[in-house]
């Protein structure tokens, strides 16, 4: 007990003191000294896991239902905000823990959660287009906006996928991809509104996620074996 209590002190330690500046500064040199081609990989398989995952979920029908009350740009704007904010909290926490445990926990640990998340994608049912947004009151609809994303996606499924991509994967491509992957289906809950994406079959846009989601599993346990008996 006291071991683990150890680890887990030293582990938050670890957190508060990390250097943020400098974190992303050894991000963006990876652009540099790595093989583009792979960032650029890496950043489309965040995006294309992440759009797919967020189409037709709560943090859309927010941008919707503000859009249809209000401007659609400060939306937009209070939206992709959010998602930066909480793409950065992720993507650090991820590299935290890939400095602070094993590669073969990492891995194993990333195979775990997108399984479940495949699995869980594949079983969902529609979700019901004409549920409740609850709007905060307030002037200010960028900052309406930011807090209500900001509340009903931290900690959901698309910011532990990301955490869980930046502790394996190049974690500035990974921020690239997801941010960009999720102000995608902002915009698009905006523009297109309720009439379009009614037409598009959310159950098929889960199954393409559930189906990312257990490839990189698997990904992911092969990673796992290979650093735990090979590393």
């Amino acid at each position: 007990m006291d071991t683990f209590l150890q680890s887990w002190q030293a582990f938050v330690t670890y957190v508060a003191a990390a250097d943020f500046l400098g974190l992303w500064q050894q991000g963006l040199a990876q652009l540099s000294l790595h093989n583009i081609s792979t960032l650029a990989t890496t950043s489309a398989t965040s995006f294309a896991l992440i759009a797919a995952a967020e189409i037709g979920d709560k943090s859309q029908l927010v941008c919707m239902t503000l859009a249809a009350r209000h401007k659609p740009l400060p939306v937009l704007l209070g939206a992709i905000a959010a998602f930066m904010l909480l793409n950065s909290l992720a993507v650090v926490f991820g590299v935290a823990i890939a400095s602070w445990l094993p590669t073969y926990i990492v891995a194993a640990g990333v195979a775990l959660l997108f399984g479940v998340f495949g699995v869980h994608a594949l079983r969902v049912q529609e979700e019901d287009a004409d549920a409740d947004v609850t709007e905060k009151s307030g002037r200010n609809i960028f900052l309406t906006t930011f807090l209500l994303i900001t509340v009903a996606e931290f900690g959901d499924k698309t910011q532990l996928a990301v955490v869980a991509l930046s502790s394996t994967s190049a974690p500035a491509a990974v921020w690239l991809g997801s941010t960009l992957a999720l102000a995608f289906t902002s915009a698009l809950g905006i523009i297109a509104g309720r009439t379009v994406l009614q037409k598009i079959p959310l159950n098929l846009l889960h199954k393409i996620s559930g189906g990312i989601f257990l490839l990189l599993a698997a990904v992911a346990a092969y990673q796992a074996y290979l650093s735990y008996f090979k590393g």
